[in-house]
């Protein structure tokens, strides 16, 4: 027999949030909670009709409306323009429901049951392919994630691969500039060696001939 759903909510941020789900394990998955809300007492279940019929249209769905407010629980609310969070800081928390006496459940007929059985089941079959949806779209936005990094990561390296042709090119021309320093170099150490050779052998014939005109 599928397990019946139940409603659970939670306040997260500014919204406080309905689910209907057939645990609360399932429901902390569907919030996305790390940690359990229920033990912590962050989260618990619900009896109130309102919020159980608007959760119950869309089992498995995370439905949720401006904390403190009292209005209908919604896919894509908004909080509102001349909403403003209390000068304490404090967030608005929804007051407990008074626990009714336990009451004898009135037979029902088996027509009925058998109705709610059916009910029951299409509630979880819907669940059971919002969560399938929801795991579907985790995993897109990871492989988007991955695909994002895995371009990034290119780019970085087209980038660094650019950097470093751009460095080896310019250590090769300077390279190529003191080879050819070094060559000129060489030319005029050249030079400057025929030079004092010249000037070595003019300076002996010079004072030679100035020891002769001192004869």
């Amino acid at each position: 027999m599928a397990r019946k759903l139940k409603v659970y909510v939670t306040n997260l941020g500014f919204f406080e949030l309905a689910l209907a789900a057939p645990s609360m394990k399932g429901a902390l998955e569907a919030w996305g909670l790390g940690h359990n809300a229920f033990h912590h007492g962050f989260a618990r279940e619900t009896d109130d009709p309102k919020i159980v019929a608007a959760a119950m249209e869309k089992p498995g769905v995370v439905l949720k409306r401006p904390v403190g407010s009292k209005g209908a629980f919604s896919e894509d609310a908004k909080l509102p323009k001349d909403w403003s969070v209390p000068a304490d800081g404090a967030l608005p928390k929804p007051k407990a429901k008074k626990q009714a006496k336990a009451k004898k459940p009135a037979p029902r007929p088996a027509k009925k049951d058998k109705a709610a059985d059916k009910a029951g089941r299409a509630a979880v079959i819907s669940f059971e392919k919002e969560k399938a949806r929801r795991e579907k779209a985790r995993e897109k936005e990871a492989a988007e994630e991955v695909a994002r990094e895995e371009k990034t990561r290119a780019r970085r390296e087209r980038e660094m691969e650019k950097a470093q042709g751009a460095l080896d090119r310019a250590e090769a021309r300077h390279e190529d500039a003191l080879a050819k320093i070094a060559q000129e170099q060489d030319k005029l150490d050249r030079r400057a060696r025929l030079e004092r050779e010249r000037w070595d052998d003019e300076r002996e014939e010079l004072k030679a001939a100035l020891r002769e005109a001192g004869d």
